[in-house]
């Protein structure tokens, strides 16, 4: 029986004031927390990245611990924890404590990460990437039941049976897998995961990646459901050519640190298992630097008038996506912008959403309007 699912909205939080020092452009994403969370918003999502200017956030539920003591009703996601980095007892017990601070639900996406500096900063190979993660999510799993459990793998053990403290008390921690290809779709149905995803891709690619992650989900006996939650970008305006305008401002930095944060231009995935498909992808990123290449991007995102961008979330909703984790929160977008995007979009754009529920079932691609 397929179960209709409501359709929900949170928010990114993140450093990227521009030229304000680390720990005062924190507590201002704290503070986005508490305005977002009075606006209505379902939850705050924040990034993992490490050593460069693009969303340097090294820490998410550290992150997420402080907005809990703000907001504790407030729900709490990640974009994603990269768990190749982490030892798998060890970020389990962190879930739970931050679990037993806040009465909201976290949403906790997980991912195998892209980026080789971090990977060579952490000292792992990423020729691993994926097997770590499938083992790191395994036990993740295991301890997260508050059962007693034992693991022996390729990259973790846990030799002896323990039981994690504290113990889980409700049932409102809930996982994702990040995806960035149809292949990694089915790797994350196989372990019974739903999927993170990011707007980036066109459309055709997104409902190609949801219809073979449910092929394998669905083959798994999972239950009917799942919260398919999006990534994507929003400029909202009084016209479509402001908001355009807005967009061509504010993204080429974002694309130009991305492109220098995962080093594209020295291909670092050509040959490396699970990455292959990165090199073109990735590959890409800098031409979205010039603001004169970003028509198809901003089509795909939500970059337009209130209605433009309710009539673009119809056309993802179809697709599947019940959940849309919205960002004004580009680097060096200065505060007062991402909280008057954050506003003008629960107030115009939330609304016409308020009680809506949809389902997933398998369907053709859905093509963006121009």
């Amino acid at each position: 029986m397929t179960k209709d699912v409501g359709v929900r909205f949170g928010f990114q939080a993140a450093p990227v004031s521009p030229g304000m020092p680390d720990h005062l452009s924190y507590r201002e994403a704290v503070d986005d927390c508490v305005y977002g969370y009075e606006l209505g918003y379902h939850g705050a999502w924040f990034l993992e990245h490490h050593f460069t200017d693009y969303f340097p956030t090294p820490s998410p539920l550290l992150f997420m611990a402080h907005v809990a003591r703000a907001c504790p009703k407030l729900s709490l996601g990640t974009s994603v924890l990269v768990l190749p980095w982490y030892q798998p007892v060890r970020i389990a017990e962190e879930i739970l404590m931050l679990d037993a601070f806040t009465d909201g639900e976290l949403h906790l996406g997980l991912g195998r990460g892209t980026a080789k500096l971090e990977y060579d900063a952490h000292g792992v190979d990423m020729t691993e990437a994926r097997s770590r993660f499938e083992e790191s999510y395994r036990i993740i799993r295991l301890a997260l039941r508050g059962e007693p459990f034992s693991f022996k793998g390729k990259h973790f053990s846990v030799p002896r049976e323990i039981s994690i403290r504290p113990r889980p008390y409700s049932d409102k921690i809930h996982l994702y897998g990040a995806i960035g290809s149809p292949a990694s779709a089915e790797i994350m149905g196989d372990l019974g995961l739903p999927p993170f995803c990011l707007s980036q891709f066109p459309d055709h690619l997104l409902t190609r990646i949801l219809n073979r992650w449910h092929g394998r989900y669905a083959a798994g006996g999972n239950p009917d459901g799942a919260t398919l939650p999006i990534s994507i970008k929003m400029i909202l305006a009084d016209t479509n050519e402001q908001a355009e305008e807005l967009g061509r401002k504010y993204l080429p930095h974002f694309f130009d640190l991305q492109a220098n944060h995962y080093e594209v231009d020295a291909d670092h995935w050509a040959g490396v298992p699970g990455y292959e498909g990165f090199s073109k992808m990735l590959g890409n990123m800098r031409q979205l630097a010039n603001p004169d290449n970003l028509g198809p991007y901003m089509t795909t995102n939500l970059i337009g008038t209130p209605d433009k961008v309710a009539a673009r979330l119809e056309q993802i909703i179809a697709m599947g996506f019940n959940y849309f984790m919205v960002s004004a929160a580009f680097p060096g977008v200065p505060q007062s912008f991402r909280r008057s995007q954050y506003k003008r979009f629960a107030e115009e754009v939330m609304p016409r959403f308020a009680g809506r529920t949809t389902r997933f079932e398998p369907s053709e691609p859905q093509r963006a309007s121009a």
